[in-house]
């Protein structure tokens, strides 16, 4: 992946909390970039690869476009990561709005985004997800921007409409649907991964010669990474880097280092 500076890439989680306008803000926005800073500060010292924002705290999500005024909280808060990391960072904007987040990391730095259901459909908390691949990379040529687009096969928190031969769907992925990257994750946030069908994605992947890596998008920790980097090409971790292991506390920079030194060289 030309975006890291390795091989086999770890993403940490930024986490941002609930948004003003969403049920659970508390605080100010200063509030909300002095967490931003302390979570990236003990992303990067702990050794991880990457960072990604995301508005992890706005429960419920919207499905498809996130209103303004979060896409512009997200914006402002991004915009400060580029001028104190020296790591690449990108943005997930939940539950779907690959635009809004594709128009944030062009405008303020970032060199990914990750969507979560970017080609077919699936059955989820926020009712019926469509992707909307033609209308993304339609985007991203407008906008001349270099940002790798990470998309979820079987995301987390969703069914399918229809059970589809994996290696199709894979392959559809990213022929079709021209994904640079694909994030295989577990049931839900922070669950591990099935290792069978991590392998059967990475099997199909290079079945039919592509070059996208194939990233896990959940469960891994210190333990279990060693045997699932060594089929897939890298890792977006949230819930191992925390406090305590939950999902909503702050980084713990020990637990950063504790993962990034579990990874095979």
């Amino acid at each position: 992946m030309d975006v890291f500076s390795t091989d086999t890439p770890i993403i940490g989680m930024v986490h941002l909390p609930p948004l003003p306008g969403a049920p659970g803000f508390e605080g100010t926005r200063a509030d909300l970039r002095e967490r931003l800073h302390r979570d990236a500060t003990a992303l990067e010292s702990g050794g991880i690869d990457g960072i990604m924002l995301e508005n992890f705290g706005d429960a419920p999500f919207y499905p498809d476009r996130a209103p303004r005024h979060v896409v512009a909280d997200v914006a402002a808060l991004a915009a400060t990561l580029r001028d104190e990391l020296s790591i690449p960072f990108g943005v997930n904007i939940l539950r779907n709005d690959v635009q809004s987040a594709l128009g944030i990391a062009a405008a303020t730095g970032g060199e990914f985004v990750r969507v979560n259901v970017h080609t077919g459909a699936r059955l989820t908390d926020q009712g019926l997800i469509e992707g909307m691949a033609h209308e993304t990379l339609r985007l991203r040529e407008k906008l001349n921007a270099d940002v790798d687009i990470f998309a979820d096969i079987d995301v987390k928190h969703s069914a399918p409409l229809a059970e589809r031969d994996l290696a199709e769907v894979v392959s559809e992925l990213v022929e079709r649907g021209g994904a640079d990257g694909v994030v295989v994750s577990g049931a839900g946030t922070g669950e591990a991964v099935d290792e069978s069908v991590l392998e059967q994605v990475v099997e199909a992947r290079d079945a039919r010669g592509l070059e996208a890596p194939v990233l896990i998008g959940s469960g891994v920790t210190p333990d279990t990474a060693p045997e699932l980097l060594s089929v897939a090409d890298g890792a977006i971790v949230g819930t191992a880097l925390k406090h305590n292991a939950e999902a909503t506390n702050p980084v713990d920079e020990a637990a950063v280092r504790r993962l990034v030194e579990s990874v095979p060289q």
